[in-house]
């Protein structure tokens, strides 16, 4: 179909004030992926007639054309202007400009024309969801999947300024994460020539976690502007693993060769370390008398090699880290160096991309007054940049998206699940023109930060405890017991809902995250919690909530689901559970409830549900007005645990499949619930 001259261009769309576009219904065709192009066919000359004249001359004023639907059958009509689409004729509705006010919220009787201004935001008054639908009904697209993005946002936020980062672009991120990459594995040489212990588990990426939660660098994903300097998280794990990592022996004589070992790493450290008199003289009179006690000892127990392992351990700790402290700090200080230094560098390719394109990055941008609107997307300071060609070809049930020589696989019905995203959220490619690329740099991304490629052959898929979601069951239980519409902690590859927050907004906005949660200033609004285990980011977690839910008086409530880990030491746990704004708590045991795998974007049916192997704790956190609107019943929660109970999601597909009908009730049972 032909460009419509009235129709801004990329760049004045990417200038676009923030708008909530929920309640605008997409162009009623699916995206046809191989040829990049929305089809909307008109009516067949000679057989519709004239379909110019075929509807009211005001209509045609506000931006609406009719059209044939080859599927259907039947005609319809589309908006060019807000990209509503009715199967039946529009009603006429007061005049309003569709760029500054495309849902008429501030429509008034027939306003002067307005011209928009760049980055200013409109004014929004608060409405009630169900006032926001309106006239005939419209046009619903029902994707199949283990999630609902017809479900509408009750949230509403403080106005926040666009963003300044740059836009995905697959060249940038290729070289972004060759950087970390080279830091992971450099994490990994300095445990080992200094330490001689393997990296500890999954401790980079905490570091990571860690870092973002404290950074106000200029990089989305390497941390660059932190302080200290030297993260105490990753300081305590390679401590905790020295001598040698200690792990729970299975059987009698793996608890004596552990302790061999311990006894021989502490005294080989002592030994070739520069430590205090009184520190070698400790340990090794420990570690002496513990080869005496293994030599003369016949027939001890597992419980015996248990507790002589923490006897000495308790002994020589604190003498092997005073001794090993300084090399530890060695450690985490160059990580964090030449982290600085790999954002330094990824800046400056970003800035002669840019010039090359007679563009440049903007500085950071504030806003002078804050208001409350409905929850929008990410909006960018700058245009996008020209984006090289990403390749792309279906692989049976996946498609594979290739640059320079790096594929990226995803399952079909998710990338259908993205364009269902992005049709949501992103302003400035109606097109699909540079959906392609996006997708890339953004599975690129996440391969990258959980160190790794999910479809490779020796990929360690241990990892996906960080993108674990909740089973579809429980998020359909979330939205109809407690009005919950928006996650906290997601992905596009593995949200429920349309609106969510996520790591990095930089590359997942344009699939509808509203970046980070400890970025987001939230004043009303059902939220489901479910962080990545991180001591920081929980802390951090905790601490944004209680703030928000203190400071609004409108109906906040927060579900938050944690690990049931009970440390010696005071943690996360333990501080939520004293919250004053806490009103229900229940836990979940180990083993009793699933959640779906972390890379469900390229697995099978078959292996998407886990048994959780920890207990979960669940707890409400609500202000009082929040607590009067999502009140936790003891019916409610008892819902929400039938709904964890293992195979319930497997059940319900099943039902699904045998009850065509269902789709249709259950989206009758959705509008019945009170946002």
């Amino acid at each position: 179909m032909n460009e419509d001259p009235s129709v801004k261009t990329s760049e004045d769309r990417a200038m676009w004030p923030p708008v909530d576009i929920t309640t605008v219904n997409p162009v009623p065709s699916q995206h046809n992926i191989r040829d990049n192009t929305i089809p909307l066919p008109p009516i067949p000359q000679g057989t519709q007639g004239n379909i110019d004249f075929d509807m009211p001359f005001e209509l045609t004023q506000q931006g609406w054309k009719k059209f044939w639907s080859k599927r259907e059958n039947r005609p319809y009509f589309w908006n060019r202007l807000t990209g509503e689409s009715l199967w039946e004729m529009p009603v006429l509705k007061p005049q309003f400009d569709p760029i500054t006010d495309p849902l008429g919220i501030c429509a008034t009787p027939p306003p002067p024309p307005v011209v928009p201004m760049v980055n200013s935001p409109i004014p929004m008054t608060k409405r009630r969801i169900s006032e926001d639908v309106s006239g005939p009904q419209a046009k619903k697209f029902i994707l199949a999947g283990p999630w609902d993005l017809d479900v509408q946002t009750n949230v509403i936020i403080l106005e926040r300024p666009p963003s300044s980062y740059m836009h995905s672009h697959p060249e940038i991120e290729a070289y972004r994460c060759s950087f970390l990459s080279k830091l992971r594995q450099c994490y990994q040489e300095l445990c080992h020539s200094r330490e001689s212990i393997d990296a500890p588990k999954d401790s980079f990426n905490r570091w990571l976690m860690e870092r973002k939660v404290i950074d106000i660098g200029f990089d989305p994903l390497l941390p660059s502007n932190c302080f200290p300097e030297i993260s105490v998280g990753m300081y305590k794990e390679i401590i905790n693993d020295i001598p040698i990592k200690l792990v729970r022996p299975k059987f009698t004589g793996d608890a004596r060769k552990q302790l061999s070992r311990y006894a021989e790493a502490a005294k080989k450290i002592i030994e070739s370390r520069d430590a205090e008199s009184e520190s070698r003289k400790v340990v090794k009179w420990n570690v002496d008398e513990t080869f005496q006690w293994l030599r003369k000892t016949v027939g001890a127990t597992y419980d015996d090699f248990q507790d002589r392992l923490a006897h000495l351990k308790q002994q020589c700790q604190p003498h092997l880290t005073e001794t090993v402290r300084q090399s530890v700090e060695g450690i985490c200080l160059k990580i964090y160096n030449l982290s600085c230094e790999y954002a330094r560098k990824v800046r400056e390719k970003t800035n002669s991309i840019l010039k090359e394109q007679t563009m440049e990055l903007p500085p950071v941008m504030t806003i002078p007054h804050t208001r409350k609107v409905w929850c929008y997307p990410i909006q960018f300071s700058i245009p996008c940049p020209r984006l090289p060609i990403v390749e792309y070809f279906p692989d049976r049930d996946q498609m594979l998206l290739r640059y320079q020589n790096d594929t990226l696989a995803i399952n079909s019905t998710h990338l259908q699940k993205l364009e269902h995203l992005y049709r949501h959220s992103c302003f400035d490619d109606k097109k699909f023109e540079l959906f392609i690329p996006r997708v890339w740099v953004m599975l690129k991304r996440y391969a990258t930060f959980l160190g790794v490629n999910p479809t490779a052959s020796n990929a360690n898929l241990d990892v996906h405890d960080t993108q674990a979601s909740l089973p579809v069951t429980v998020f359909e239980c979330l939205n109809r017991m407690f009005g919950v519409t928006f996650e906290c902690f997601a992905s596009p590859l593995n949200c429920y809902f349309k609106q969510y927050c996520s790591a990095f907004g930089d590359c997942d906005s344009y699939f509808g995250s509203r970046g980070p949660f400890l970025q987001l200033k939230a004043i009303s609004g059902s939220f489901e919690v479910h962080p990545p285990f991180c001591e920081e980011l929980l802390e951090a977690t905790i601490n944004h909530m209680e703030r928000l839910l203190s400071e609004s008086p409108e109906p906040l409530s927060f579900i938050v689901l944690m690990p049931d880990y009970r440390d010696p030491t005071p943690s996360a746990l333990s501080r939520i559970e004293s919250s004053i704004f806490k009103r229900k708590q229940v836990t979940i045991p180990a083993y009793e409830h699933e959640f779906r795998h972390g890379f469900q974007h390229v697995l099978t049916r078959s292996e998407l549900n886990v048994r959780s192997i920890n207990g979960t704790v669940i707890i409400w956190l609500q202000n009082s007005t929040g607590h009067q609107r999502w009140e936790p019943t003891d019916e409610k929660v008892q819902s929400l645990l039938e709904a964890f109970r293992p195979g319930r999601e497997r059940e319900r597909d099943r039902q699904e499949l045998l009850s065509p009908t269902r789709q249709g009730s259950t989206s009758d049972s959705k509008d019945t619930v009170v946002h």
